[in-house]
């Protein structure tokens, strides 16, 4: 790694910067450029082609492997969260390129939208809040009450232990399960620890995924295991909607086996016109905001500004933020 000694240029995959990530830049002089409202693929290659970019501060649009290799320049990349789903990794790694993420700088805000869906479908707030707007005083009876009832976490990284610690204080039992971490008391107290997927769902009145999207979480919650969980059942996803077998998913709401869902992304988004998720009256949609308030943004972007700029000045980042530390040897 050489420190670069020009002023570097960042360029941030979408319309804007957090005010606290643009200011670490400019304070190191950076050129910043931006990709356009609406830009896409596409017009991630062509900036990346046309400019010599230094870094990359990545947030939802793709950077493919065509628009890695066609920057010369481009030393590293930084994702504005967690989930590098987006991001061709392998071809990072093969120029020899750190691809950085921003780990717990949205947790609370995560979390806080997990437990918004979990309250919101069990007690059907946003069915009932469209009757009432819609001249209709429609009183559902057949809410759920949380309190006594088994919350199961997918995946129990920083957003699944603050949703358990809450979850805890509800009166809820918690079970969770993720391949980092043995079965058995969790770093939670009060959370138990189970030894697979499998083990996990039947046990589950509530199932919140908190997993990344990868080769081995594409459609993990299938049909057959979305069978598996308590008739009546709670989903709520705020990790990603590929996650999940989406056809299974409506299937299963359509018929009953789950109550309801609350879901923060969806496999396609923007999620298209007449889908068939929007017109469940069960089902409460979020267009993947759950880590999008104010304080989580400005969090997001400064870490993602200092990763960026740790390495081109020398001082890299701590190394367990970078999803492909083999780079770093």
């Amino acid at each position: 790694m050489t420190a670069t000694t020009h002023p570097p240029t960042v360029f941030v995959t979408a319309p804007r910067l957090a005010p606290a990530g643009l200011q670490r830049l400019q304070a190191a002089h950076c050129r910043v450029l931006y990709l356009q409202e609406g830009g896409g693929e596409a017009e991630v290659a062509a900036v990346l082609a046309r400019e010599s970019v230094d870094a990359v501060i990545s947030r939802t649009a793709t950077l493919s492997a065509a628009a890695i290799a066609a920057c010369p320049t481009l030393k590293v990349i930084s994702k504005h969260g967690v989930g590098v789903s987006n991001i061709d990794v392998a071809a990072a790694s093969q120029r020899g390129i750190p691809v950085y993420v921003t780990p717990g700088a949205n947790a609370q805000s995560v979390a806080e939208m997990t437990l918004g869906l979990m309250f919101a479908a069990a007690r059907r707030i946003a069915w009932m809040d469209a009757e009432l707007r819609a001249g209709r005083w429609s009183r559902a009876q057949d809410g759920l009450e949380l309190s006594g009832r088994t919350l199961g976490l997918l995946g129990f990284g920083q957003v699944g232990q603050r949703v358990a610690r809450v979850a805890l204080a509800l009166g809820m039992q918690v079970v969770a399960f993720d391949p980092a971490c043995a079965p058995g008391p969790g770093t939670v107290a009060g959370v138990r620890m189970l030894g697979s997927v499998d083990e996990l769902l039947p046990l589950s009145d509530v199932l919140s995924l908190h997993v990344p999207l990868n080769a081995r979480t594409r459609h993990l919650l299938d049909a057959g295991r979305i069978a598996q969980l308590p008739r009546g059942a709670l989903l709520v996803n705020t990790a990603r909607g590929e996650v999940v077998d989406e056809a299974a998913l409506i299937d299963a709401l359509r018929s009953g086996h789950l109550a309801a869902a609350g879901l923060d992304t969806m496999a396609e988004e923007p999620l298209p016109a007449g889908h068939a998720l929007a017109a469940l009256d069960n089902v409460v949609l979020t267009p993947h905001v759950g880590g999008s308030t104010p304080a989580a943004l400005a969090a997001m972007a400064d870490m993602a500004a200092a990763n960026v700029l740790g390495w081109l000045q020398g001082s890299p980042a701590d190394p367990s933020h970078c999803v492909n530390p083999e780079v770093l040897r």
